[in-house]
């Protein structure tokens, strides 16, 4: 019977293609589902025997605490170099679409707010 190995919801595409990789070089035989036309569906990557279910989980395991590590020592990198993104900095990169969403989110706020001031006059 099929089971279930890894859910592709939010996943991103590099990591998802990883994992695929992964899964066929390790000989497992899986299916994926899509997320069908309005994304109602869980899209997932099925295996096809679920007595492979803990070798493979095993394996996604290693795969993402690695990409985890490099992802934080990337960040830590980028820290240090001081070239990690900031408010500031992408306040410099584009002043204009920094302040059309930063009054977009007043604008937001005012409105969702609004309705509780009135409602006390």
């Amino acid at each position: 019977m099929a089971v279930q190995i890894f859910r592709l919801r939010g996943v991103a595409e590099d990591e998802a293609e990883d994992i695929r990789q992964l899964l066929t070089e390790q000989h497992f035989e899986f299916y994926e589902t899509p997320g069908g036309n309005w994304g109602i569906s869980m899209p997932a990557l099925w295996l096809v025997n679920d007595e492979d279910k803990s070798k493979a989980e095993a394996l996604i395991d290693d795969y993402q605490q690695t990409r985890f590590t490099k992802a934080r020592s990337e960040y830590e990198q980028l820290k240090r170099e001081g070239k990690q993104p900031t408010l500031i900095s992408a306040f410099k990169e584009n002043p204009a679409q920094f302040i059309f969403y930063l009054a977009g989110i007043a604008a937001l706020i005012y409105l969702s707010t609004m309705p509780f001031f009135d409602a006390n006059s």
